[in-house]
């Protein structure tokens, strides 16, 4: 059978060119075509024959409500991110970077779909031997999970159709014939990601994919692989922290909203169901330079330690280094504290860190922290039954954020005894008032001289 003809395609403007280009000639941006395959000509008898089996539009009322089958992935921080289970017939992207746990999570998901289904577990990076050295390693045994280490999609076609639940591991690294450029190509993931979409909605497979991260944290590929996509699931933290987090990023079939924890140790990953101190050091309140604020992490809230240290510059321009925290916002809240607050900041030396590797990517994190640069820099430290949340301004004023009742009652929860909180938040939070100290600020020098009494003529 003869190859497709393809040509290249301009992702940014659509310019068509038969080979490849390094520079697109219309808009001029460089490495944007990508392969893509030529369809056949369509006879006209055949045309004839598809106009007959058009579908015709239906008046909403008269559609009729498919009920979707939802199957426990046996792990309940999965299912909570899903929506309730596994629906059949989706297709599920989980991306990560390298080593966060991935395949040793939807390994244990194989593993347990098996019992009852027959489940397909695809490894275009791993041999089969190597697959079956983790599952006896998390302890995992059954016959009707499959293995399959093949890389071209039409030879693994077969073994395929025949299971219910597929994992592909991943994504990047199978190819199909119909396209001559490499695996992990813009055009192959784009092609293999399409037929896999057809299959699952033409046969009932429920698909898992694995997907790879670039530097920039994003999911390789183009876009339209994310698009065609039931369910997009990231997995955040640090390779050296047991603890992860699942998050919904899309997700056709619940809400993306929600947010999974997990630990990884020896045996696998687990979920966590008591996440509440997590985040939170035993040594809090003893050291200057650290705060808590209750972070809205999907629909749960957790409360997160920051931390930061500074230290006097050697060099001429002041180093500044964050984690968990966007440095952006790092370097805006430091000129807000230095021009609007009045510390001396510019010769200092700034690292600042999330503790537990969780990321803070929510603006009601800043005014946490801002007490914990200020606390670093008056040398005080904060109460340790004292936590902070609220969005800082570039005038310094804190604007209101969401959900703060929901903060305030996590915070009576882990036992703190005042929380600081923006003025456009009080309302929200009155009913707490008997059973917390609430402290409604309108700047931030207002939250330092709150915290920092004693240093307040400094």
């Amino acid at each position: 059978m003869p190859k497709a003809t393809t040509q290249f395609v301009c992702a940014e403007c659509g310019y068509t060119s038969p080979k490849w280009l390094g520079r697109c000639p219309d808009c001029g941006k460089f490495n944007t075509l990508v392969e893509e395959p030529i369809a056949p000509a369509t006879p006209a008898s055949k045309k004839q024959t598809m106009r007959t089996a058009i579908s015709r539009a239906l008046p909403l009322s008269q559609v009729k409500y498919e009920k979707y089958e939802r199957v426990s992935s046996g792990i309940a921080e999965l299912d909570v991110v899903l929506g309730g289970g596994i629906v059949r017939g989706s297709l599920v992207l989980v991306g990560g970077d390298p080593g966060i746990g991935k395949s040793t999570l939807l390994t244990q998901v194989a593993a347990h779909l098996s019992k009852e289904h027959t489940v397909l577990y695809l490894s275009a990076e791993e041999s089969c031997s190597q697959v079956k050295l983790r599952c006896e390693r998390l302890g995992l045994n059954s016959d009707n999970l499959l293995l399959l280490n093949e890389t071209n999609l039409e030879n693994a076609e077969e073994s395929i159709l025949g299971a219910e639940y597929v994992i592909v591991d991943s994504i990047q690294a199978i190819y199909t014939d119909a396209l001559t450029s490499a695996a992990g190509s813009v055009g192959q993931v784009r092609e293999c990601a399409a037929r896999l979409m057809r299959i699952a909605k033409s046969r009932g497979i429920t698909f898992f994919l694995v997907g790879h991260v670039t530097k920039e944290g994003t999911l390789a590929g183009p876009k339209v692989l994310e698009h065609i996509m039931d369910a997009v699931l990231y997995f955040e933290g640090e390779r050296t922290e047991s603890f992860k987090i699942l998050r919904a990023v899309k997700n056709r079939f619940g809400s993306v909203q929600e947010v999974g924890v997990f630990e990884m140790t020896d045996a696998g990953i687990f979920g966590v169901t008591d996440y509440s101190g997590l985040f939170l050091s035993d040594t809090r309140g003893e050291a200057a330079g650290a705060a808590v604020t209750p972070s809205e992490t999907g629909n749960r809230c957790m409360m997160v330690e920051i931390q930061t240290l500074m230290c006097r510059t050697a060099y001429g321009l002041p180093r500044r280094m964050s984690l968990g925290v966007d440095f952006n916002r790092l370097v805006v809240l430091v000129a807000v504290l230095e021009k609007r607050c009045g510390l001396p900041l510019g010769t200092q030396d700034i690292y600042l860190n999330a503790m537990g590797g969780i990321r803070l990517s929510e603006p009601s994190a800043d005014l946490a922290v801002c007490a914990a640069l200020a606390s670093a820099e008056k040398m005080t430290p904060v109460d340790k039954f004292t936590a902070v949340f609220g969005e800082v301004g570039l005038t310094g004023e804190v604007r209101g954020v969401g959900y703060a009742d929901k903060r305030v009652n996590e915070c009576i929860k882990m036992g703190f005894r005042r929380v600081i909180l923006p003025e456009k938040n009080k309302k929200a939070c009155e009913k707490f008032a008997g059973k917390i100290e609430l402290v409604p600020v309108r700047y931030v020098s207002e939250m330092i001289r709150t915290l920092f009494p004693q240093n307040a003529g400094q």
